[in-house]
């Protein structure tokens, strides 16, 4: 099969469990009626990995001041309007 596949919708019928073995590789294939691609076929993204709680522990540190009220005229940068 070329990289991405182009079949015509019988062959695609006619073939489905073959194609998706092939997509299932990482392999595209375009589906065609009378010579136009209408479709294609890709793998699925499975999205991000779970995550992983404490994988950072020990890596990350936070100053003394962390939770320190901000500076007078930067609290009001925040809090004004204008």
């Amino acid at each position: 099969m070329k990289d991405p596949a182009v079949i015509n919708i019988h062959q695609a019928k006619t073939h489905l469990s073959s194609l998706l073995m092939e997509v299932t590789r990482g392999k595209e294939v375009i589906i065609a009626k009378a010579g136009t691609p209408i479709a294609k076929l890709v793998p699925l993204d499975h999205g991000t990995p779970p995550r992983k709680p404490g994988f950072l522990k020990g890596k990350l540190t936070l100053h003394a001041n962390f939770n320190a009220p901000l500076p007078e005229a930067l609290q009001q940068a925040f809090e004004d309007p204008a």
